[in-house]
Protein backbone atom coordinates (compact mmCIF):
# COMPACT_ATOMS: atom_id res chain seq x y z
CA UNK A 1 0.00 0.00 0.00
CA UNK A 2 3.06 2.04 0.86
CA UNK A 3 4.72 1.65 -2.60
CA UNK A 4 1.06 2.70 -4.27
CA UNK A 5 0.80 6.07 -1.99
CA UNK A 6 4.12 6.78 -2.99
CA UNK A 7 3.33 6.26 -6.81
CA UNK A 8 0.75 8.45 -6.63
CA UNK A 9 2.79 11.27 -4.94
CA UNK A 10 5.33 10.65 -7.85
CA UNK A 11 3.15 10.49 -10.61
CA UNK A 12 1.08 13.80 -9.54
CA UNK A 13 -2.39 14.32 -10.77
CA UNK A 14 -3.72 12.06 -13.67
CA UNK A 15 -6.68 14.03 -15.04
CA UNK A 16 -7.17 17.65 -15.53
CA UNK A 17 -9.13 19.52 -12.60
CA UNK A 18 -11.56 20.63 -16.01
CA UNK A 19 -15.03 20.08 -13.68
CA UNK A 20 -17.04 17.46 -14.90
CA UNK A 21 -17.31 16.52 -18.59
CA UNK A 22 -19.96 15.79 -20.67
CA UNK A 23 -18.85 13.38 -23.39
CA UNK A 24 -21.44 12.12 -25.93
CA UNK A 25 -24.61 12.68 -24.44
CA UNK A 26 -26.48 16.30 -23.76
CA UNK A 27 -29.10 16.82 -21.01
CA UNK A 28 -30.85 18.07 -23.43
CA UNK A 29 -31.20 14.83 -25.39
CA UNK A 30 -32.59 13.01 -22.16
CA UNK A 31 -36.65 12.44 -22.63
CA UNK A 32 -38.91 14.88 -20.30
CA UNK A 33 -39.06 11.78 -17.97
CA UNK A 34 -35.42 11.93 -16.90
CA UNK A 35 -34.86 15.60 -16.47
CA UNK A 36 -37.42 14.88 -13.30
CA UNK A 37 -35.91 11.58 -11.90
CA UNK A 38 -32.90 9.64 -12.43
CA UNK A 39 -32.44 6.06 -11.40
CA UNK A 40 -28.75 5.23 -10.36
CA UNK A 41 -27.30 1.55 -10.39
CA UNK A 42 -24.13 1.69 -8.38
CA UNK A 43 -21.08 -0.25 -9.83
CA UNK A 44 -17.95 -1.14 -8.11
CA UNK A 45 -15.09 -2.11 -10.64
CA UNK A 46 -11.78 -3.13 -8.13
CA UNK A 47 -11.95 0.61 -6.88
CA UNK A 48 -9.77 1.82 -3.31
CA UNK A 49 -13.74 2.83 -2.19
CA UNK A 50 -13.05 6.40 -0.99
CA UNK A 51 -15.40 7.03 -4.64
CA UNK A 52 -18.04 5.00 -3.23
CA UNK A 53 -17.74 6.65 0.43
CA UNK A 54 -17.77 10.06 -1.63
CA UNK A 55 -21.16 8.19 -3.00
CA UNK A 56 -22.29 7.39 -0.09
CA UNK A 57 -21.97 11.01 1.16
CA UNK A 58 -24.94 12.01 -1.41
CA UNK A 59 -27.91 10.43 0.82
CA UNK A 60 -26.60 12.93 3.93
CA UNK A 61 -28.84 15.70 5.01
CA UNK A 62 -26.44 17.91 3.51
CA UNK A 63 -26.73 16.72 -0.15
CA UNK A 64 -29.68 15.00 -0.19
CA UNK A 65 -29.96 13.39 -3.66
CA UNK A 66 -34.00 12.45 -3.03
CA UNK A 67 -34.43 16.21 -2.94
CA UNK A 68 -33.81 16.13 -6.35
CA UNK A 69 -34.94 13.19 -7.65
CA UNK A 70 -32.29 10.82 -7.35
CA UNK A 71 -32.24 7.61 -6.30
CA UNK A 72 -29.58 4.55 -5.90
CA UNK A 73 -31.47 0.92 -7.12
CA UNK A 74 -31.09 -2.54 -5.96
CA UNK A 75 -31.23 -3.71 -9.36
CA UNK A 76 -29.64 -2.71 -13.07
CA UNK A 77 -33.46 -3.32 -14.61
CA UNK A 78 -34.27 -0.50 -12.66
CA UNK A 79 -31.69 1.82 -13.42
CA UNK A 80 -31.06 4.38 -16.11
CA UNK A 81 -27.71 5.48 -14.82
CA UNK A 82 -24.81 2.72 -14.08
CA UNK A 83 -22.22 4.44 -11.87
CA UNK A 84 -18.95 2.84 -12.09
CA UNK A 85 -16.15 3.12 -9.39
CA UNK A 86 -12.42 1.56 -10.17
CA UNK A 87 -10.03 1.03 -12.83
CA UNK A 88 -12.41 -1.96 -14.19
CA UNK A 89 -10.33 -5.42 -12.52
CA UNK A 90 -10.26 -8.23 -14.94
CA UNK A 91 -11.99 -10.00 -12.53
CA UNK A 92 -15.26 -7.74 -13.03
CA UNK A 93 -15.01 -7.05 -16.71
CA UNK A 94 -18.23 -9.69 -17.47
CA UNK A 95 -20.34 -8.49 -14.15
CA UNK A 96 -19.97 -5.19 -15.54
CA UNK A 97 -20.70 -6.44 -19.30
CA UNK A 98 -23.43 -8.33 -17.56
CA UNK A 99 -25.00 -5.40 -15.87
CA UNK A 100 -25.01 -3.00 -18.16
CA UNK A 101 -26.75 -5.50 -20.58
CA UNK A 102 -29.39 -5.75 -17.46
CA UNK A 103 -29.99 -2.38 -18.03
CA UNK A 104 -33.39 -1.20 -20.04
CA UNK A 105 -32.51 1.64 -22.91
CA UNK A 106 -31.75 4.29 -22.93
CA UNK A 107 -29.12 3.50 -20.41
CA UNK A 108 -26.27 5.64 -19.52
CA UNK A 109 -22.57 4.89 -17.70
CA UNK A 110 -21.13 7.20 -15.32
CA UNK A 111 -17.07 6.89 -14.80
CA UNK A 112 -16.60 8.34 -11.07
CA UNK A 113 -12.85 9.09 -10.45
CA UNK A 114 -9.75 8.86 -12.08
CA UNK A 115 -9.31 5.04 -11.65
CA UNK A 116 -12.63 4.69 -13.49
CA UNK A 117 -11.90 7.41 -16.14
CA UNK A 118 -8.24 6.64 -17.13
CA UNK A 119 -6.65 3.66 -14.40
CA UNK A 120 -5.82 6.43 -11.75
CA UNK A 121 -3.35 4.87 -9.24
CA UNK A 122 -4.14 1.47 -10.73
CA UNK A 123 -2.88 2.32 -14.80
CA UNK A 124 -0.51 -0.05 -15.68
CA UNK A 125 -1.28 -2.82 -13.11
CA UNK A 126 -1.74 -6.73 -14.66
CA UNK A 127 -5.08 -6.78 -12.81
CA UNK A 128 -6.55 -3.41 -14.05
CA UNK A 129 -7.92 -2.44 -17.29
CA UNK A 130 -7.21 0.82 -17.31
CA UNK A 131 -10.53 2.88 -17.04
CA UNK A 132 -14.17 1.58 -17.36
CA UNK A 133 -14.62 3.20 -20.71
CA UNK A 134 -12.13 0.13 -21.92
CA UNK A 135 -14.74 -1.95 -20.53
CA UNK A 136 -18.26 -0.14 -20.91
CA UNK A 137 -18.91 3.02 -23.27
CA UNK A 138 -19.14 5.81 -21.16
CA UNK A 139 -21.10 8.89 -21.49
CA UNK A 140 -20.63 11.28 -18.38
CA UNK A 141 -16.82 11.74 -16.31
CA UNK A 142 -16.45 13.15 -13.21
CA UNK A 143 -12.53 13.87 -12.35
CA UNK A 144 -10.81 13.42 -9.22
CA UNK A 145 -9.36 11.77 -6.50
CA UNK A 146 -11.78 11.05 -4.97
CA UNK A 147 -14.64 13.82 -6.56
CA UNK A 148 -16.18 15.21 -4.23
CA UNK A 149 -19.70 14.78 -3.30
CA UNK A 150 -20.64 18.34 -4.58
CA UNK A 151 -18.84 17.82 -7.87
CA UNK A 152 -20.57 14.38 -8.22
CA UNK A 153 -24.02 16.07 -7.54
CA UNK A 154 -23.38 18.51 -10.09
CA UNK A 155 -22.52 15.91 -12.71
CA UNK A 156 -25.83 14.36 -11.82
CA UNK A 157 -27.83 17.17 -11.98
CA UNK A 158 -26.23 18.52 -14.76
CA UNK A 159 -26.86 15.20 -16.89
CA UNK A 160 -30.48 15.76 -15.96
CA UNK A 161 -30.39 19.65 -17.34
CA UNK A 162 -30.66 20.49 -14.10
CA UNK A 163 -28.28 23.99 -13.14
CA UNK A 164 -26.73 24.42 -9.31
CA UNK A 165 -24.00 26.11 -8.55
CA UNK A 166 -22.69 24.92 -5.39
CA UNK A 167 -25.13 22.52 -3.87
CA UNK A 168 -23.56 22.12 -0.10
CA UNK A 169 -24.28 25.97 0.11
CA UNK A 170 -27.79 26.15 -0.44
CA UNK A 171 -30.58 27.14 2.47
Amino acid sequence: MLKLMLRKLKMGRLTEKVGNSLISKISSDLPASFRQSLQIRHLACGSCNACDWEMTALGNSLYDHQHFGIDFVASPRHADLLMCTGPGATQLVNAAHETYEAMAKPKWVMAVGDCAINGGVFKGAYASAGGIDKVLPVDFKVPGCPPSPDDLMKALLGAMGKKVHSVASRS
